[in-house]
């Protein structure tokens, strides 16, 4: 399981994102350079882990909960 944070306007979005982020940071260890950790928009990689592919295909999209924050997102229906 890979992990991509940040706001988005819907899942198919948020999916498209996170591609872009992990594409950037392939690149980037590709060519010896560091990591762009923060976009504009909030999204940023991290780290990258050579050799390990992405089933972006299988890739979802949903709100995430910190299990160790004290609030709480909302459970009910919703739209990113």
């Amino acid at each position: 399981m890979h992990v991509f944070t940040g706001r988005a306007d819907s899942r198919s979005a948020a999916v498209r994102i996170a591609h872009e982020v992990y594409d950037a940071a392939r690149a980037a260890a590709a060519a010896g350079l560091e990591i762009p950790h923060g976009r504009p928009d909030g999204w940023g990689a991290c780290g990258y882990r050579p050799g390990w592919e992405l089933d972006w295909p299988a890739a979802t999209a949903g709100r995430w909960n910190n299990s160790y924050s004290w609030a709480r997102a909302f459970d009910g229906d919703f739209e990113l």
